[in-house]
């Protein structure tokens, strides 16, 4: 079987959920590829406000460079509703936030970056996007095993096996505090970029956005909320010399 070599190296899907995480994602895929798409997934969950804030913040992150504005090609929002039906877990129903007795969080929805990966290589195939970039981090994190280098490494082979394509994963911020994420963006954006992301972003589990926080928005108590906040603690810390 001859392979197929039509897709462009150059050219990236960003998977694009309007967090800080993939936001920072954006502007990344942006400073490197000449032509970048977004793809959104509606898998019910909790926290859907997401979805409202996105084409915003998306919107923004292009204004802030001429290049940015020009790269920036087509999005799409995938309805995955009956895949986050599957399992109940504290992400798609308004079960408690807290651990399960495999240790993991009980906002874990099993095989989520999976499905997202698979989907978005099939969309990135057809649209002829080599790259796939993802927010994923191993390093402040929940605790999925969905977002660890191994898996990611593992899904990337998956998918140029299965494609029979040369299709490549791209996760900048995997080996990132989140502190060196909000450093990220600001080298990437400039305060400009920290800005869309401390007030249109949202990471918030519990999808509150009625509360403001130096941070952004959010319950300020979810693992979600505590690892952003953390995070901006430490970053603000060092710009400061506190």
């Amino acid at each position: 079987m001859q392979r197929n070599d039509s897709l462009d190296p150059e050219a990236a899907l960003v998977l694009f959920s309007g967090g800080q995480d993939s936001a920072t994602a954006l502007a990344w895929a942006l400073a490197r590829y000449k032509r970048v798409e977004t793809v959104g997934f509606d898998y019910g969950q909790r926290h859907s406000v997401e979805l409202k804030q996105r084409p915003l913040v998306r919107a923004m992150i292009a204004e802030l460079n001429s290049d940015w504005r020009d790269r920036l090609g087509q999005d799409v929002v995938i309805d995955l509703a009956g895949f986050g039906a599957i399992g109940e877990t504290a992400l798609t129903t308004e079960a408690e936030i807290g651990f399960a007795a495999t240790g993991l969080p009980t906002t874990f929805v099993p095989a989520r970056n999976l499905t997202f990966f698979s989907t978005a290589g099939a969309l990135g195939y057809r649209r002829g996007l080599g790259r796939l970039v993802a927010g994923v981090c191993e390093t402040d994190y929940s605790g999925y095993p969905d977002c660890r280098a191994e898996t990611v490494e593992a899904m990337q082979r998956a998918l140029a096996l299965g494609l029979d394509a040369d299709i490549a994963i791209d996760a900048p911020l995997m080996h990132l505090s989140k502190a060196a994420t909000w450093d990220l963006a600001k080298s990437l954006g400039g305060e400009a970029l920290i800005d869309v992301i401390v007030e249109h972003t949202h990471s918030c589990y519990r999808g509150v956005r009625a509360q403001r926080h130096d941070w952004g928005y959010g319950c300020g108590e979810c693992p979600a909320c505590e690892l952003r906040a953390r995070g901006w603690r430490e970053f603000a810390g060092a710009e400061t010399g506190a």
